[in-house]
């Protein structure tokens, strides 16, 4: 099948697919490490408004430095969520914040990292 009757078929299943010219890398960025993709082709498709991204090309793998290693922002925890862990598991507030910033801010489980075995 054609490439041109392939696109009309997709169209026709509410299916858009473009292509993105001149894309020379792509990179895919990681805690510890990268992956650059060169001599690199991207698809775009969008079905019903839900995008996704074809990408073909020659990958590497590189680890990253530690200047360039990603740090995301500093998690804030409410002290109304700290109440709560307190109030559930009875653990003090120094050890209900620090469950909190274990499990990244949710509630239930640092409730359930607090909770008796």
């Amino acid at each position: 099948m054609s490439p041109k009757k392939m696109k009309g078929m997709l169209k026709s299943m509410g299916i858009d697919i473009d292509e993105l010219e001149d894309v020379s890398e792509v990179i895919i960025r990681m805690p510890d490490k990268e992956i650059v993709i060169e001599n690199a082709s991207v698809a775009i498709m969008d079905a019903h408004g839900q995008r996704s991204y074809q990408i073909s090309g020659d990958a590497t793998e590189r680890p990253l430095s530690g200047t360039e290693a990603i740090e995301g922002p500093e998690l804030e925890i409410p002290e109304s969520d700290v109440d709560l862990v307190v109030a559930q598991t009875g653990a003090n507030h120094e050890n209900a914040r620090a469950a909190l910033l274990e499990a990244n801010g949710d509630l239930a489980a640092a409730i359930l990292l607090l909770a008796p075995k």
